[in-house]
């Protein structure tokens, strides 16, 4: 759903709230039989009059100071009690609202609703109104606060569970970082180290002793296929256990056609668009859009739902590799940047200079839009 204006423009809707509670509070008032009829301003006493403005503005700053909204219209609307022309019942129901919705000090807020509760008695009484009407007046000022309070409790439980997956996001993207770091550091530096001692010392005896010299780029040698050996079996601890055997070259943008495919194959809906010269790239530009295709491709297949048709558009400009796409399915159904595949896109985009945004496609369904400097 679109935000309603009190969301989109508050200033602006608290502003018009102000003012229209205003002019029914002057212009409307209670008849017989629970009718409501129009009166001129005039005929309101000038204090009363004065009190409704008074109480009718405070409305203006029901977000930033809403206890002290609230007695300012409760104490408004009692010293019209009597008189008449006791018509704040509706800016006191805005502001018990407000207490619940933007207030932060649950003592405060009740006592503030408590003596709302007292005010509606006392209007009750002093108009001679049955029992049966102040009980009903006592239930709706009481729940109008919960509702607001029950949707504060929510924005706040929201705002809390996205702060949670932000921090859980970068502890993925730090704590795989520094492993990888660590392990790459304590595996592999040893040898590279010998490696360098062992190529140096070569190159010094290289033209005295020619023996020494083969027997140390021999180490250097074998310290490099030791090194390798490591290094593989690192990353083969690291990736994920999956059908490809390690052999294989790494995938590239030539491999979009064999992956759209294998898509089809499994009954998606899936067109893929390329524009630009594609065949020149960089080796780490092209499996990062490559990878990016095909998490974005799963993510289709997972939560887009049955019958979604998916579009893939790459296009190169000469500085650019743009990575579009996007689908026709239900839409988001977590917050972006909550799962390891969105952090896992994002963090190859950003290693190599890029940028990525995910959310809702313009038609509806799921995005995803990556730019990867070539």
């Amino acid at each position: 759903m679109r935000p309603g204006p009190f969301t989109r423009w508050p200033r602006a809707a608290d502003a018009a709230l102000a003012a229209v509670s205003l002019v029914l509070s002057a212009c409307v008032t209670e008849g017989t039989g629970d009718s409501l009829v129009l009166r001129s301003p005039g005929d309101v006493p000038v204090y009363v009059l004065l009190l409704f403005v008074v109480g009718s503005a405070a409305l203006y700053w029901r977000r930033q100071a809403p206890v002290a909204v609230l007695a300012v219209v409760l104490a408004a609307w009692a010293l019209t009690l009597g008189s008449g022309d006791s018509d704040l019942g509706w800016q006191a129901l805005v502001a018990v609202y407000g207490v619940g919705r933007y207030g932060s000090a649950e003592r405060w807020g009740h006592v503030g609703v408590d003596a709302a509760l007292v005010v509606v008695v006392l209007h009750g009484l002093t108009g001679d109104l049955p029992w049966g009407e102040v009980g009903f007046g006592v239930v709706v000022f009481f729940s109008v606060w919960y509702v607001g309070r029950r949707l504060r409790l929510r924005a706040e439980r929201a705002v809390l569970a996205e702060r949670e997956r932000q921090e859980q996001a970068q502890r993925i993207v730090t704590e795989e970082r520094a492993r990888i770091a660590r392990e790459l550091h304590d595996v592999v530096a040893h040898r590279v180290s010998m490696m360098t001692v062992q190529a140096g010392a070569a190159k010094t005896v290289a033209a005295t002793d020619p023996e020494a010299a083969i027997r140390a780029m021999g180490a250097v040698e074998a310290a490099g296929r030791q090194a390798l050996d490591e290094l593989r079996h690192l990353l083969g601890v690291l990736r994920p256990p999956s059908a490809d055997d390690g052999t294989s070259p790494q995938p590239g943008l030539a491999d979009l056609d064999r992956l759209v495919a294998q898509m089809r194959a499994a009954g998606h809906d899936v067109d893929l668009t390329t524009e630009g010269a594609l065949g020149d790239l960089p080796a780490r530009v092209e499996l990062s859009a490559y990878r990016i295709v095909q998490e974005s491709l799963t993510n289709v297949v997972k939560h887009a739902g049955p019958g979604a048709r998916a579009s893939v558009r790459v296009a190169h400009d000469g500085r650019w590799l743009s990575v579009d796409v996007t689908d026709d399915g239900s839409g988001v159904t977590v917050l972006p940047g909550a799962g390891h595949g969105v952090v896992g896109m994002r963090e190859r985009a950003s290693l190599l200079g890029g940028s990525l945004d995910v959310g809702s496609g313009d038609g509806g369904g799921f995005r995803v839009r990556a730019r990867l400097p070539v």
